[in-house]
């Protein structure tokens, strides 16, 4: 075994126990303090004057924090239905066709026909970030037009509290022991094996016994913390949420650099397209998306003011 600058953490991900296969993770703990803690800042910034002073807002904040507190609903079956469908579309369908023999596939995409209960297993496959952020754009959508909201200042709201939640899931991730990086001789190298990991796995260690990349580290640094500074600044100093969806546009371009940048560390689930990754591929899109709304928000005429 490689002797690995740092110990991967002996951290059990299964938190309680409650009977059988019913237990409480930190993976699922991490969507539940993601979605709380995401409405708890949203709705604080709703009640700090000094952000809607100026033009479009006028004074008046783009939602009600009843408003928030309905939209936490709406986006927690965004970010589950678009989270898992987009796992099943993106990687257990278009993925496990190009490489069938990937070690996440087993059988994929052909027995989501023969056995659909693949199709909700997430304990069998996990969850797609652009997934989730596809069915949080439709549940924004939908939503922002029932109650006659503006769709891009929500949308900047959520953008400046997503990092949190990218955050938490990173670091889920971590103590899973899964998305591990590639192969490295680095000093910060991690063998991503111990008691638990065998315990959880049949006596192995699905990432082997060599030092890898902690890459789910790396994610949680730039799209968690240094995004969330990011946005921050953007908010309160460059006041970009007067001109809606440059938060959203930056964010988008964020994310995608991050992303691209941190797959040429983490190994991939299996072969896509040559050197590039399925999730380069549709991080890459968000750069177009994030340029869009950018040239969007800085070119169409003011918005006019937000509901009361």
């Amino acid at each position: 075994m490689h002797e690995a600058a740092l110990t991967f953490p002996n951290i059990d991900p299964v938190l309680i126990k409650i009977w059988g296969p019913i237990a409480i993770r930190w993976y699922s703990l991490s969507y539940v303090a993601l979605l709380l803690i995401g409405w708890w800042a949203i709705v604080r910034m709703l009640h700090e004057k000094a952000l809607w002073t100026n033009p479009p807002f006028k004074g008046k904040p783009p939602a009600t924090a009843d408003d928030i507190g309905d939209f936490v609903v709406w986006i927690t079956f965004g970010v589950i239905l678009g989270g898992r469908l987009g796992w099943v579309i993106f990687y257990g369908t278009i993925l496990c066709s190009v490489s069938p023999q990937g070690a996440m596939c087993g059988g994929l995409p052909g027995e989501f026909l023969t056995n659909p209960i693949r199709i909700i297993s997430a304990w069998d496959g996990g969850m797609s970030f652009h997934g989730g952020l596809i069915g949080v754009i439709i549940a924004t959508l939908w939503f922002t037009h029932r109650r006659k909201l503006s769709t891009l200042q929500i949308g900047d709201l959520l953008c400046v509290v997503a990092p949190i939640g990218m955050f938490l899931v990173r670091m889920a991730n971590f103590i899973n022991g899964e998305l591990w990086g590639r192969p490295t001789n680095e000093p910060w190298g991690m063998v991503f094996c111990n008691e638990t990991v065998k315990r959880l796995h049949n006596g192995n260690c699905p990432a082997g016994d060599i030092a890898r990349h902690p890459s789910q580290l790396y994610e949680a640094a730039l799209e968690g913390i240094l995004l969330f500074i990011i946005m921050q600044i953007g908010l309160r100093v460059f006041r970009w949420h007067e001109r809606p969806g440059v938060l959203a546009g930056v964010m988008f371009l964020c994310y995608g650099l991050f992303r691209v940048f941190v797959e040429f560390f983490r190994e991939p689930d299996a072969p896509f397209l040559g050197p590039i990754t399925m999730g380069q591929m549709l991080s890459s899109l968000m750069w177009a998306a994030g340029a869009f709304l950018i040239w969007y928000a800085l070119w169409r005429k003011p918005a006019l003011p937000a509901k009361p």
